[in-house]
């Protein structure tokens, strides 16, 4: 055991060592140099008299101390960052890493603007974006705040839930396909669709009706623009690709989806400046471009 308490920072440098499986993206994460975070591991290491981790020149691995360790600290480490970081910033403006999640439709299309124009207005706040359309664990993870079209499967008890808006969402297909295979009028085998699963079990469709099936937005209007078929869009991430004419709306009667919008955070204790500020920009941003 040291004799002397352990640094939070040289912990804090082992785990994102332990996580991210090199130190460089370490360093990358933490915004210190590499050399910074190799001597903070040798410091470490001689205070435990122990090695914890394995170097290769290729790539690092943790020790039995190591595992040991990591096991041992990081869950309270993040315990501590997230009590410190639901504290009020120092000064009156909001400040610090915002970690925000959001999926990757919106995350594409919307979010560029707002980050540019809230940055602009609160330089001293920066941003950790993470894309992903898979559930998250707000807390678990450490994120500030998530935004989601549709948060089911999200553990919310512990979460502020506030709404943005609605989304909306129509079909769509290229010219050419439209050209090629006419104007569906319904959903049926008569023509090729590109659809979510989600989509597909809401609207209790024949597995064998829809030849594409995928969980992304992003590959769904490119498969869609390449004329493989019709797809069901949010209508604002369609919009760029209808201004451009590699789709056209595909009005299909009694097939319609509304989805909330929402934003979701934390709410243990008190929120802090930088969530409050971006939260109140993204709902003054919604109401003067809503996502129609």
């Amino acid at each position: 055991m040291p004799k002397t308490p352990l640094d939070y920072d040289l912990l804090a440098i082992f785990i994102a060592v332990a996580e991210a499986k090199s130190f460089s993206k370490a360093a990358l994460r933490l915004g210190i140099s590499k050399g910074t975070v190799s001597r903070a591991i040798a410091e470490l290491e001689e205070l435990l008299g122990a090695e914890l981790i394995h170097r290769t020149t290729h790539a690092v691995a943790l020790s039995t101390a190591g595992t040991a360790l990591y096991e041992r600290t990081a869950r309270h480490l993040r315990a501590l960052d997230e009590a410190i970081g639901h504290l009020p910033e120092p000064g009156e403006r909001p400040s610090g890493v915002l970690r925000l999640s959001a999926a990757a439709a919106l995350a594409a299309v919307v979010l560029p603007r707002v980050l540019a124009e809230f940055t602009l207005r609160y330089p001293e706040v920066s941003f950790e974006l993470h894309v992903t359309n898979a559930t998250v664990d707000l807390i678990a993870q450490g994120f500030d705040l998530a935004i989601r079209s549709v948060h089911h499967g999200m553990k919310r008890s512990m979460l502020a839930v506030r709404r943005l808006g609605d989304v909306n969402g129509g079909f769509y297909a290229a010219p050419s396909y439209l050209a090629r295979r006419g104007q569906p009028k319904a959903i049926s085998p008569d023509h090729e669709w590109v659809l979510q699963t989600a989509t597909v079990q809401r609207w209790k469709l024949p597995r064998e009706q829809v030849r594409f099936v995928c969980d992304d937005f992003m590959v769904m209007r490119e498969l869609a623009s390449e004329g493989a078929g019709v797809t069901f869009l949010p209508n604002y991430f369609a919009a760029p690709y209808v201004r451009s004419g590699k789709l056209e709306q595909v009005p299909i009667a009694g097939r319609s989806m509304t989805v909330p919008l929402v934003m979701l955070y934390p709410s243990r204790g008190q929120v802090s400046r930088k969530v409050i500020a971006f939260r109140d920009f993204v709902i003054e941003w919604l109401q003067k471009e809503p996502l129609n």
